[in-house]
């Protein structure tokens, strides 16, 4: 049986990914495919406990950092990796590169404390790809007033959230083929034909 694939959808609180996801779901669906929809932190009864704690209970950062990585690591044996190798794909709001994102370029923590906790959990997996939505931090400001109540996160500041942008950026660059840069203030219509043609290299 051939293995599915693993597609993860990136990018800072506002952006608009979510409005995404249920598109892409549906679009590999008319392909044909079994897919499973999921996120982190969460994707599993433990992990959505952590994702309760990590979301609304204020905490030391690197105490959040391995908060993430302990609910990854169930993520993955629990529902990521047995989907994958029965052939169905996994479509995850969020994986690692919102560690690198929001625990390395938000709370500052060490590249190599993350380097450390992905090798160990990760054993060399990652997605086949990466769609991240990029928005300027005004305008990702504005959309999450627009929402519902904001958690922990979505109550940063702004120069957060400009470290948090940037250090996705940074991970785009260095790896263009996996992650696809997706600008988020494009009508919903140019984005998803966009999307399309990217979810295409896959099938």
């Amino acid at each position: 049986m051939t293995a599915g694939k693993f597609i993860t959808l990136e990018g800072v609180d506002g952006a608009g990914k979510s409005t995404h996801l249920e598109f892409v779901a549906d679009w590999l669906r008319r392909q044909g495919r079994e897919v499973v929809v999921t996120r982190e932190p969460g994707g599993t009864p433990l992990g959505e406990t952590l994702r309760e704690l990590l979301l609304h209970q204020h905490m030391d950062p690197d105490t959040e950092l391995l908060l993430m990585f302990a609910a990854r690591q169930e993520h993955l044996a629990r529902l990521i990796l047995p989907t994958l190798a029965r052939g169905g794909w996994v479509l995850s709001d969020r994986f690692t590169d919102a560690s690198y994102a929001y625990q390395c370029g938000g709370r500052g923590i060490a590249t190599e404390r993350i380097v450390a906790l992905e090798t160990w959990v990760q054993r060399g997996f990652r997605p086949d790809l990466t769609l991240l939505f990029d928005v300027p931090p005004e305008v990702a400001q504005a959309r999450r007033s627009a929402a519902r109540e904001a958690d922990r996160f979505e109550r940063e500041a702004d120069d957060f959230f400009s470290r948090v942008r940037n250090a996705y950026l940074d991970r785009a660059q260095a790896e263009p083929a996996r992650i696809r840069v997706l600008d988020a203030r494009h009508s919903i219509a140019e984005l998803q034909a966009e999307i399309g043609q990217l979810l295409q290299t896959l099938t």
